[in-house]
């Protein structure tokens, strides 16, 4: 996964800050766009922790601050419900210019209610996905109801919401009151998924109960047991972000991923230096891996350089070793960690007698065992260790044979 910093133009000229999450091979299947609660942002632990999960199910996900909220411009007073709609028209638009047409909106709280309006009004819409969404706009006017006649008075005033001054006006207020979300939610006729938490004291549970009632199938419901309304545990804003990216297969054309043809062998590398600088796709005849090299070096750094995966093939073949030998001798070996550094040290650093001193490969493995064993076991673990098939190949005379075929 990496992330894109963007800045998208509204239609009254302001920027808004954007992120974009990709998926780790920076190919997505599909482009979706995440809509934040009210008063929050884009960088919320929640919003973050979706958006990722999203790309693991092969998503590009968009993620943006509202107007007046987080780094994006304007007041916060001109970030009204209408405003909330138009500015995702906006990144809408932005991603079907610059990269694909999303089909997917996720939308938290007031979000949720804001991508049912924008998905109402965008074609290329396919599926939408509310979370802790009220069933009408003008819930959130609660959270600041004993100033509305204030408002009414003034024209502006200071609002407290969630611990955090808010100015705000008449026309903020007002808007809230515009939209008929009920019957724009009849009327939408596109999958959506409503996911909420039954003790949510933000958003009542009672609000999924209409939006479910109001919506036309196919639609889903999904508890979000023990979570708040903010998703403050990182386990509920991943568990909704994996739910998400599940639900929504059903909905769309899924591509056939072309496999490598191995041509016999067990494993295939390939790289398009056009495309993907030196962002490398492995297979095996079952698996997918990405390498790359570190920025510092040039790289992108989506994956594992190539000497972490030797260093991973050491390390994975030594614990399995020392799982396989501790069962055998019914020792009460529990855990093992196997920490592995890769470097070039000089023959004279190492105490080695050579006859012509030089810089040798080495690798620096740590073992690390939870059970109740003695030192006498944990001295025979170490020896074992070094009898990994993968360690003996790396202290063996190998032999590399290299062809070019057509």
């Amino acid at each position: 996964m990496s992330s894109k910093k963007l800045n998208i133009t509204n239609k009254k000229g302001y920027k808004l800050q954007a992120f974009l999450e990709l998926p780790a091979n920076q190919k997505p299947q599909h482009y979706a766009i995440f809509a934040h609660c009210f008063t929050c942002s884009s960088t919320l632990s929640a919003v973050r922790n979706i958006s990722r999960s999203l790309t693991g199910h092969g998503f590009g996900v968009l993620r943006f601050d509202f107007t007046g909220l987080g780094r994006s411009e304007g007041e916060f007073a001109e970030s009204h419900f209408s405003a909330n709609v138009d500015d995702l028209l906006a990144v809408n638009a932005y991603l079907k210019t610059n990269y694909q047409a999303p089909s997917l909106l996720v939308g938290h709280s007031l979000g949720g209610a804001a991508v049912i309006v924008a998905a109402s009004k965008l074609d290329n819409i396919k599926a939408v996905a509310t979370v802790g969404a009220p069933a009408t706009a003008s819930h959130v006017t609660h959270l600041f109801s004993h100033d509305i006649d204030e408002v009414k008075e003034k024209g502006e005033v200071e609002v407290n919401i969630g611990g955090r001054p808010f100015k705000i006006n008449e026309a903020f207020v007002n808007d809230f009151s515009k939209i008929d979300l009920p019957e724009i939610t009849k009327n939408l006729r596109k999958p959506i998924l409503i996911m909420h938490a039954p003790f949510d004291s933000i958003v009542g549970i009672d609000n999924a109960h209409k939006l479910y009632h109001d919506a036309h199938h196919p639609k889903s419901f999904v508890s979000l047991d023990g979570a708040d309304h903010l998703l403050s545990n990182a386990k509920d804003s991943r568990y909704v972000g994996n739910i998400i990216g599940t639900w929504v297969q059903r909905y769309f054309v899924q591509e056939d991923h072309s496999m490598l043809d191995t041509k016999g062998e067990q494993l295939v590398a390939h790289l398009n230096l056009v495309e993907d600088n030196f962002t490398t796709s492995i297979q095996t005849k079952k698996h997918s891996f990405i390498a790359d090299e570190p920025e510092h070096v040039g790289g992108d750094d989506f994956g594992p350089s190539p000497y972490e995966f030797l260093s991973a093939g050491l390390a994975a073949c030594t614990v399995m070793t020392l799982k396989m030998y501790a069962q055998r001798k019914k020792w009460d070996l529990q855990e093992v960690y196997v920490y592995i550094t890769y470097s070039k040290k000089h023959s004279d650093d190492l105490m080695l007698d050579l006859d012509k001193p030089k810089q040798i490969d080495h690798l620096q493995k740590r073992l690390k065992f939870v059970g109740n064993l003695d030192e006498k076991q944990k001295a025979r673990l170490k020896e074992i260790a070094a009898k990994c098939p993968v360690h003996k190949t790396l202290t063996s005379d190998t032999v590399i044979e290299t062809e070019v075929i057509a």
